[in-house]
């Protein structure tokens, strides 16, 4: 057997040569002086030879240790030739597959479900605060504290759902690599318990009483503020839609108004594509799930003084700098927090606003079913009745629909100037 002094000591000769240690271990000297360990071995009847590494990074004590465990594998029927192979394909596999890659290979095959604004919200969220932690790294190296480093991150700047949602998303990542082979386990699984708790989701602040909100377009449509501006605030109130839908809807949705004669338009209907609404991301694909909103009267005449301005491009209420792109999320808001309304009502406070005062207004004056039909309205599946069933069912009382519509908008703007006046009120 080899000692380690016999080892170090072994030099360049005129030929290569090998000095034998036990059981088919020997140390290889060539004549550049170069020393490497190998194991001779049989299987399959057919001698073969192992490379176990080089000296002196791989030292006398190291290589019996390879040598044992190669023989080991003999002993259970395996090549450690071919497992050794195997091992070296795994380790460049594992190093090639990065959290960032794997990720992005889950995004491309998931974005298609998604609506486009969620689909960019998913990807920047983790190029944002992920990938800049944990992307290079192998997938199957990261752990548990990994993951958890990279939602305190997120926690630290009291982003608490932020760092939820992130969670879900890496859970989603590693359960992809599982089923791709690149991965073995999920640790973003176990760590949503180690997280902040998410707070409770506060009631978005809105006016309930008819007098309140006339009063908010009293102070407001005298402010210096872009005429688009108010003519959104108007249209919002009367649909009492989502506000991203609004700030999203192209002039092609709308049906049955002349845009050019000014003539009644008793049909006037706004049909918001699936993809725009709030489904499940199956149901987005699906036309049959489009959502109608008969349209007032006083709704079709904010629309044709709006159409005075953006008639000629391809959203109604577009962004102030480019035509194609929608009015951005904060422009209604800071307007109401401008004019003095923060903390008291809100662009989405619409919707609970329509739905207080007509259910009251219902109970008192309505008809049985109004309290669903104004479910019906607000895009709301009706109480009890089954998500597929609300969804399909959106088409249903659109007349009565019409006429809850025409009478919010009279009790909204009685005795409130026309949309029109608004296009020649001073700017801010």
């Amino acid at each position: 057997m080899l000692s380690d002094t016999a080892v170090r000591q072994a030099k360049a000769r005129d030929k290569d040569y090998k000095l034998s240690d036990s059981e088919g271990l020997y140390l290889y000297v060539t004549k550049a002086g170069h020393r490497s360990w190998r194991f001779k071995y049989r299987f399959d009847g057919k001698e073969r030879r192992l490379m176990l590494g080089s000296y002196p990074e791989v030292s006398l004590k190291v290589a019996r240790e390879r040598k044992t465990e190669a023989r080991r594998l003999l002993v259970e029927g395996k090549d450690p030739a071919l497992e050794a192979k195997k091992a070296a394909i795994e380790r460049k596999l594992a190093t090639s597959n990065t959290f960032e890659v794997v990720a992005r290979n889950w995004f491309e095959l998931q974005k298609d479900r998604w609506t486009l604004v969620h689909a960019n919200d998913v990807i920047t969220s983790l190029e944002n605060d992920v990938f800049p932690t944990v992307g290079a790294l192998p997938v199957t190296e990261i752990d548990e504290p990994m993951v958890l480093l990279v939602l305190r991150k997120i926690e630290k700047r009291g982003a608490i759902e932020t760092a939820h949602r992130t969670r879900q998303r890496m859970s989603a990542v590693f359960v992809h690599g599982i089923a791709e082979g690149v991965a073995a386990r999920d640790p973003a699984a176990v760590v949503g318990k180690a997280l902040k708790p998410v707070p409770r989701s506060r009631k978005r602040p809105a006016i309930l009483s008819i007098e309140g909100l006339q009063d908010l377009f009293r102070r407001t449509e005298v402010e210096g503020a872009a005429a688009l501006t108010k003519l959104a605030s108007r249209f919002i109130a009367l649909t009492a839609q989502r506000p991203g839908t609004v700030r999203r809807m192209a002039w092609t949705e709308l049906e049955g108004i002349n845009w050019y004669d000014g003539s009644d338009a008793p049909d006037a209907l706004w049909r918001i594509p699936a993809d725009h609404m709030k489904l499940a991301n199956e149901l987005k694909q699906d036309e049959e799930f489009e959502h109608l909103v008969p349209l007032a009267p006083e709704a079709v005449a904010v629309l044709r003084a709006t159409w005075c301005l953006t008639g000629a491009g391809p959203l109604v209420y577009p962004s102030n700098r480019n035509a194609r792109v929608p009015m951005s999320e904060n422009t209604l808001s800071y307007f109401y927090n401008r004019c003095g309304y923060q903390g008291r009502h809100v662009p989405h406070g619409w919707r609970a606003s329509f739905s207080t005062i007509m259910n009251e207004w219902a109970l008192r004056n309505g008809t049985p079913g109004d309290r669903n039909v104004i479910d019906m309205m607000l895009a709301h599946i009706p109480e009890g009745v089954s998500g597929s069933e609300g969804a399909y069912n959106r088409a249903a009382f659109l007349e009565r629909r019409r006429e809850i519509a025409s009478i919010w908008g009279a009790m909204l703007f009685d005795c409130l100037p026309a949309p029109h006046k608004l296009l020649s009120y001073r700017l801010r």
